[in-house]
């Protein structure tokens, strides 16, 4: 029986912390995601808005978790990847506050309403406002040393 190189040098231990290391992963994923799914869906409840109408709730929570993705991302980077912070913050609740189905609901809405400057003007500025609430945040933790 012919073993495969790549486990070669692996105890038979390996397999399971691997196996361990991923259950964590997702458990963190899992936790962040309800905290930033429970935050959303509060927001988007209580600031809900019509098809002629500019989402300020999504709009608003999508820069802010970029700005905090930038943030998170920048100053984990001396972290090692399996110490879960990364995806319980990043991935978690950061992927699960800001949405990018919600934003395309609501794009839908407006064109289907024939709110086309709206819906141009959304997009646009989405896309804008997030990359630039990444560089930004990237650059400031940069600045300031945060990353050592």
């Amino acid at each position: 029986m012919e073993r495969d190189p790549a486990t070669v040098n692996q105890s038979p231990a390996t397999p399971r912390r691997a196996s361990a290391r991923v259950e964590g992963e997702l458990t963190a994923i899992f936790a962040g995601g309800f905290i930033g799914t429970i935050a959303r869906a509060g927001l988007a409840q209580a600031l809900a808005v019509r098809a002629d109408q500019w989402p300020w709730a999504t709009f608003a929570v999508n820069i802010a978790s970029a700005l905090a993705l930038g943030y998170l991302v920048t100053r984990l980077e001396r972290f090692p990847p399996y110490t879960y912070r990364h995806a319980f913050l990043a991935t978690g609740i950061c992927g699960a506050l800001s949405t990018f189905s919600t934003m395309m609901l609501e794009l839908l809405r407006m064109i289907d309403g024939a709110h086309w400057g709206l819906a141009l003007g959304y997009a646009a500025a989405s896309l804008a406002g997030g990359f630039a609430a990444v560089f930004v945040a990237s650059k400031l933790v940069r600045r300031a040393g945060l990353t050592r």
